[in-house]
Protein backbone atom coordinates (compact mmCIF):
# COMPACT_ATOMS: atom_id res chain seq x y z
CA UNK A 1 0.00 0.00 0.00
CA UNK A 2 1.24 3.96 -1.02
CA UNK A 3 1.04 6.43 1.55
CA UNK A 4 1.37 9.41 0.38
CA UNK A 5 2.51 12.19 2.45
CA UNK A 6 0.66 15.48 3.12
CA UNK A 7 2.74 18.19 1.64
CA UNK A 8 4.30 20.57 3.53
CA UNK A 9 2.28 24.09 4.31
CA UNK A 10 3.93 26.68 2.86
CA UNK A 11 4.43 30.02 5.60
CA UNK A 12 2.86 33.31 3.90
CA UNK A 13 5.27 36.05 3.31
CA UNK A 14 4.50 37.74 6.90
CA UNK A 15 5.10 34.38 8.62
CA UNK A 16 8.66 33.89 6.70
CA UNK A 17 9.69 37.06 7.37
CA UNK A 18 8.67 36.20 11.66
CA UNK A 19 10.72 33.15 10.86
CA UNK A 20 13.33 34.62 9.60
CA UNK A 21 13.88 37.07 12.57
CA UNK A 22 13.33 34.78 15.24
CA UNK A 23 16.34 32.74 14.00
CA UNK A 24 18.41 35.91 13.09
CA UNK A 25 17.77 36.83 17.11
CA UNK A 26 19.17 33.41 17.88
CA UNK A 27 22.67 33.64 15.70
CA UNK A 28 22.88 37.54 17.20
CA UNK A 29 23.04 36.42 20.76
CA UNK A 30 24.69 33.51 20.62
CA UNK A 31 27.58 34.22 18.11
CA UNK A 32 27.01 38.08 18.13
CA UNK A 33 26.80 40.84 15.14
CA UNK A 34 30.40 40.18 13.59
CA UNK A 35 30.68 36.59 13.93
CA UNK A 36 27.19 36.01 12.40
CA UNK A 37 26.72 35.93 8.72
CA UNK A 38 23.68 35.62 6.00
CA UNK A 39 24.93 32.45 4.74
CA UNK A 40 24.06 31.51 8.51
CA UNK A 41 20.95 32.93 9.01
CA UNK A 42 19.40 31.44 5.44
CA UNK A 43 20.95 27.81 6.69
CA UNK A 44 19.62 27.77 10.11
CA UNK A 45 16.06 28.93 8.39
CA UNK A 46 16.18 26.14 6.01
CA UNK A 47 16.06 28.78 3.19
CA UNK A 48 18.06 29.77 0.04
CA UNK A 49 20.01 32.97 0.84
CA UNK A 50 18.15 34.47 -2.17
CA UNK A 51 14.99 34.08 -0.78
CA UNK A 52 16.65 36.18 2.78
CA UNK A 53 17.56 38.84 0.73
CA UNK A 54 14.21 38.86 -0.66
CA UNK A 55 13.80 40.01 2.91
CA UNK A 56 16.08 41.82 3.91
CA UNK A 57 18.84 43.76 1.94
CA UNK A 58 21.73 43.05 4.48
CA UNK A 59 22.78 41.96 7.12
CA UNK A 60 22.78 45.10 8.88
CA UNK A 61 19.19 45.80 8.11
CA UNK A 62 17.88 42.38 9.59
CA UNK A 63 20.15 43.86 12.77
CA UNK A 64 18.36 46.88 13.03
CA UNK A 65 14.87 45.39 12.30
CA UNK A 66 15.50 43.28 15.56
CA UNK A 67 16.40 45.94 17.57
CA UNK A 68 13.30 48.12 16.39
CA UNK A 69 10.85 45.22 17.09
CA UNK A 70 12.32 43.93 20.57
CA UNK A 71 12.65 48.07 21.37
CA UNK A 72 8.79 47.94 20.42
CA UNK A 73 7.52 45.18 22.70
CA UNK A 74 9.18 46.80 25.21
CA UNK A 75 7.60 50.11 25.23
CA UNK A 76 4.46 48.73 24.84
CA UNK A 77 4.56 46.43 27.67
CA UNK A 78 5.93 49.61 29.91
CA UNK A 79 2.90 51.76 28.45
CA UNK A 80 0.28 48.96 29.45
CA UNK A 81 1.71 48.72 32.77
CA UNK A 82 1.48 52.56 33.40
CA UNK A 83 -1.89 52.58 32.56
CA UNK A 84 -2.61 49.84 35.24
CA UNK A 85 -0.81 51.24 37.96
CA UNK A 86 -2.47 53.20 41.13
CA UNK A 87 0.63 54.34 42.36
CA UNK A 88 4.06 55.20 41.94
CA UNK A 89 5.48 52.42 43.56
CA UNK A 90 3.40 50.01 41.12
CA UNK A 91 3.83 51.86 38.16
CA UNK A 92 7.53 50.98 38.94
CA UNK A 93 6.89 47.32 39.96
CA UNK A 94 4.17 46.54 37.13
CA UNK A 95 5.95 48.02 34.32
CA UNK A 96 9.64 45.83 35.79
CA UNK A 97 7.02 43.15 35.77
CA UNK A 98 6.20 43.73 32.18
CA UNK A 99 10.01 44.58 31.37
CA UNK A 100 11.26 41.02 32.81
CA UNK A 101 8.43 38.92 31.51
CA UNK A 102 9.85 40.02 27.82
CA UNK A 103 13.39 39.00 29.37
CA UNK A 104 12.09 35.39 30.64
CA UNK A 105 10.48 34.80 27.49
CA UNK A 106 12.94 35.77 24.71
CA UNK A 107 16.38 36.20 26.53
CA UNK A 108 17.69 35.93 22.66
CA UNK A 109 16.58 39.14 21.82
CA UNK A 110 17.46 40.87 24.87
CA UNK A 111 21.26 39.38 24.24
CA UNK A 112 20.90 41.14 20.95
CA UNK A 113 19.50 44.27 22.20
CA UNK A 114 22.64 44.42 24.86
CA UNK A 115 25.23 43.59 22.71
CA UNK A 116 27.99 46.10 21.83
CA UNK A 117 29.76 43.50 19.52
CA UNK A 118 29.03 46.31 16.71
CA UNK A 119 32.68 46.00 14.84
CA UNK A 120 32.29 49.92 15.57
CA UNK A 121 29.58 50.54 13.18
CA UNK A 122 28.24 53.74 13.97
CA UNK A 123 25.11 52.83 12.29
CA UNK A 124 24.62 50.10 14.39
CA UNK A 125 25.61 51.87 18.07
CA UNK A 126 23.65 54.58 17.02
CA UNK A 127 20.13 52.36 16.93
CA UNK A 128 21.05 50.93 20.64
CA UNK A 129 21.09 54.57 21.98
CA UNK A 130 17.86 55.43 20.31
CA UNK A 131 16.19 52.27 21.72
CA UNK A 132 18.11 53.76 25.46
CA UNK A 133 16.77 57.47 24.79
CA UNK A 134 13.21 56.02 23.86
CA UNK A 135 13.40 53.98 27.54
CA UNK A 136 14.63 56.88 28.92
CA UNK A 137 11.75 58.67 28.34
CA UNK A 138 9.12 56.34 29.11
CA UNK A 139 10.32 55.62 32.44
CA UNK A 140 11.10 59.27 32.95
CA UNK A 141 6.92 59.21 34.00
CA UNK A 142 7.04 56.47 36.29
CA UNK A 143 9.37 59.21 38.07
CA UNK A 144 7.26 61.20 40.31
CA UNK A 145 8.88 62.86 42.82
CA UNK A 146 8.35 66.65 41.65
CA UNK A 147 11.99 66.84 39.73
CA UNK A 148 12.94 68.96 37.03
CA UNK A 149 13.00 67.37 33.41
CA UNK A 150 16.80 67.20 33.23
CA UNK A 151 17.13 65.33 37.11
CA UNK A 152 14.14 62.92 35.74
CA UNK A 153 16.01 61.69 33.01
CA UNK A 154 19.30 61.68 34.37
CA UNK A 155 17.38 59.15 37.40
CA UNK A 156 15.50 57.48 34.26
CA UNK A 157 18.99 56.80 32.45
CA UNK A 158 19.94 55.20 35.62
CA UNK A 159 17.38 53.01 36.19
CA UNK A 160 17.65 51.84 32.78
CA UNK A 161 21.16 51.00 33.19
CA UNK A 162 20.44 49.01 36.01
CA UNK A 163 17.65 47.33 34.14
CA UNK A 164 20.09 46.17 31.69
CA UNK A 165 22.57 44.89 34.25
CA UNK A 166 20.53 43.17 35.80
CA UNK A 167 18.81 41.60 32.64
CA UNK A 168 22.35 40.17 31.76
CA UNK A 169 23.22 38.91 35.23
CA UNK A 170 20.25 37.02 35.22
CA UNK A 171 20.85 35.82 31.78
CA UNK A 172 24.13 34.38 32.25
CA UNK A 173 23.24 33.23 35.65
CA UNK A 174 20.73 30.80 33.91
CA UNK A 175 22.94 28.86 31.49
CA UNK A 176 20.56 25.70 29.89
CA UNK A 177 17.41 26.54 32.08
CA UNK A 178 14.56 26.85 30.61
CA UNK A 179 11.21 27.60 31.74
CA UNK A 180 8.72 25.74 29.69
CA UNK A 181 5.49 26.93 31.91
CA UNK A 182 4.48 29.83 31.73
CA UNK A 183 3.46 30.57 35.01
CA UNK A 184 6.70 29.73 36.02
CA UNK A 185 7.59 32.69 33.66
CA UNK A 186 5.43 34.68 35.18
CA UNK A 187 6.92 33.76 38.71
CA UNK A 188 10.62 34.28 37.54
CA UNK A 189 9.94 37.75 35.64
CA UNK A 190 7.62 38.91 38.93
CA UNK A 191 10.50 38.28 41.56
CA UNK A 192 12.69 39.97 39.37
CA UNK A 193 10.39 42.61 39.11
CA UNK A 194 10.13 43.05 43.06
CA UNK A 195 13.73 42.59 43.78
CA UNK A 196 15.05 45.70 41.60
CA UNK A 197 11.57 47.51 42.31
CA UNK A 198 12.45 47.86 45.71
CA UNK A 199 16.07 48.58 45.14
CA UNK A 200 14.79 51.50 42.99
CA UNK A 201 11.64 52.57 44.80
CA UNK A 202 14.11 53.09 47.86
CA UNK A 203 16.43 55.49 46.25
CA UNK A 204 13.65 57.26 44.42
CA UNK A 205 12.28 57.93 47.58
CA UNK A 206 15.69 59.33 49.28
CA UNK A 207 15.50 61.64 45.83
CA UNK A 208 16.33 65.31 46.85
CA UNK A 209 15.77 67.88 45.00
CA UNK A 210 19.41 69.25 44.51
Amino acid sequence: MTTTSEPTKRLTGEQRRSQLLEVAAGLFAERGYQATTMDDVAEAAGVTKPLLYQHFNSKKDLYLELVDEVAGRILSAIAGADERAASGREKVELSLGAYFLLVVEDRASFQLLFNRDHGGDTDLGRATRRVERALILAIDPLIDAGLDEEHRQFLAAAMVGMAEGSTLAWIDAQGDRVLADPADREAEAAQLARRLSSLMWAGLRAVSKG
